[in-house]
């Protein structure tokens, strides 16, 4: 891996109106993603996961904040010249079948980007889409007559990876990409995104609601509650030893056949506050089971508590309290 960043997001704040009133969806989020990395982005639904990878590829663009690709800073970008960044920086989205076009074939989907980027010859495009779904485990004289609705979901997901391959980008967003699909086809969609991550030289954002299905594909992991980000450490570190009371009621949650593997921690209980009326100090603290006073009256601050671990609590599981 390279020692600069290929992503780095810095203080990244998206806002919408509803109701009448502004909120933050996320507020404040800044990491980093090296070159060939896999991070793991988690936490339930609402936390703004979602509107985090949208952010990076800037639909929308964030309301405050910068976000650099390639040391190229996309916030302030044209919009001409950000579709020219776009080619190298793609996205997976959650839906498989809803996010592809039920009228056209698959030749022609996975096809798209070559012709938004101006690639005019009919052979060479041809070739491409041949290729991507070859490596997707895709037979393309099979495939590339066909129309979506006649494939599985798996198959779905299957095409839409090779439609964010065709262009041979350098970092994907994967927005929940096998959250919709059995889970005998999550560990072949997930062990295909692995296969791709090494032929392909790929930087992953990998998105999702589940703990174990991040486990294994992810270099590390950031815990999101409430559009703000609890704690980031790596993959192991994050399993053997977690830091926030959320992270470990996310734990908690995750089934074992292995006896006496679970966590002392109870499992999350209570209800996820409104964004439009978020919690003082710590977001978490209403749901907490260790929250204390200081809690309520004091945000805690993003730190790091050990070489590459970083919390957003006062009185860390590890790490001592700030």
């Amino acid at each position: 891996m390279s020692q600069d960043p290929l992503l780095s997001i810095q203080d990244v704040t998206v806002e919408y109106t509803t109701q009448g009133k502004r909120f933050a969806a996320i507020s404040g989020v800044t990491f980093d993603i090296a070159e060939g990395e896999t991070l793991g982005l988690v936490g339930e639904s609402g936390c703004g996961k979602s509107t985090t990878g949208r952010a990076i590829i800037q639909l929308p663009r964030p309301t405050r904040g910068t976000v650099q690709f390639e040391g190229t800073e996309l916030t302030t970008l044209p919009y001409d010249q950000m579709r020219q960044i776009r080619q190298r920086l793609q996205i997976i989205f959650q839906d498989p079948v809803s996010s592809l076009n039920p009228r056209r074939k698959v030749k022609d989907i996975v096809a798209e980007p070559l012709v938004i980027a101006g690639i005019s010859d009919k052979a060479e495009r041809e070739g491409r889409v041949r290729e991507v779904l070859t490596a997707v485990g895709m037979d393309p004289d099979i495939t590339m007559e066909r129309r979506p609705h006649q494939f599985s979901g798996g198959q779905c997901q299957r095409i839409c990876i090779a439609r964010a391959l065709i262009m041979e980008p350098k970092l994907i967003v994967c927005d929940e990409p096998v959250s919709a699909l059995d889970v005998s086809v999550q560990a072949q969609i997930l062990n295909l995104l692995e296969d791709m991550k090494e032929r392909y030289g790929l930087t992953l954002l990998f998105i999702s609601h589940d703990l174990a299905v991040v486990k294994n594909i992810s270099d590390r992991v950031a815990v999101m509650y409430l559009g703000k980000f609890c704690e980031l450490a790596s993959s192991l570190r994050i399993y053997e030893a977690p830091a926030h009371p959320y992270t470990a009621g996310l734990m908690a949650t995750i089934p074992t056949i292995e006896a006496g593997a679970q966590l002392e921690t109870a499992a999350l209980s209570g209800e996820i506050p409104s964004p439009l009326n978020p919690p003082s100090g710590c977001r978490f603290r209403t749901r907490c089971p260790i929250a204390q006073d200081k809690c309520a009256s004091d945000e805690p601050q993003f730190r790091e508590i050990e070489t590459g671990h970083f919390v957003a609590c006062h009185f860390p599981l590890t790490g001592g309290t700030a």
